[in-house]
């Protein structure tokens, strides 16, 4: 099997560990194939990928489009290492408001699937991070929306003290006052 697939606490949000040929010469993992994430559960077609590349102590997010344009996400860091978040703001869902995070690197090569219905973010952990992420929308800037990175409510406990935001990301509203279209249908992916 080419991957390990992990939900994390709140399930629709997975973790997911390529296996990893190393030797002298280097490394090789598939990124990503078709058919084994079909099988578990991610089916999403993905059809724009974007690039980002941060400096140390950059936060961006959180991040969101609204439905009908709504993104699901697999991201990874080819160089460096950050802490990514998604929160959970599907009204009605019983992890409504809850974060999970983990650690990407180059080193880890590990992804995150984080589905629509949540909010997206990360800090950079290292000099300079790389972060590729597939979306499943297109971006589309009359439905991308934010909320404030530190909101108390949601309590994300990131492993920088004063990240740095860019204005945009400074002026986001609390998640209880975001414009949000997203509601809970149930479990599963």
């Amino acid at each position: 099997m080419p991957f390990t697939f992990e939900p994390l606490d709140i399930p629709e949000v997975v973790l997911i560990k390529p296996r990893v040929f190393e030797d002298a010469r280097g490394f090789f993992l598939e990124a990503y194939r078709l058919s084994t994430f079909t099988e578990d559960g991610i089916s999403e077609s993905f059809v724009q990928v974007n690039h980002s590349r941060s400096g140390t102590g950059v936060l961006r997010g959180l991040h969101y489009q609204k439905a009908p344009k709504a993104q699901g996400k697999l991201l990874s860091v080819v160089q460096g290492a950050i802490f990514d978040v998604a929160v959970d703001i599907r009204r009605g869902s019983p992890t409504y408001g809850r974060w999970v995070g983990q650690i990407l690197s180059g080193e880890n090569h590990h992804l995150l699937y984080i589905p629509p219905g949540f909010a997206h973010g990360f800090c950079v952990m290292s000099e300079w991070a790389d972060v590729i992420y597939q979306v499943t929308q297109e971006y589309a800037p009359e439905h991308d929306r934010g909320i404030l990175w530190s909101d108390p409510e949601i309590g994300i406990i990131w492993p920088i003290a004063q990240p740095q935001v860019s204005s945009k990301d400074a002026a986001q509203p609390h998640l209880r006052e975001a414009d949000n279209n997203f509601v809970y249908s149930g479990p599963g992916r």
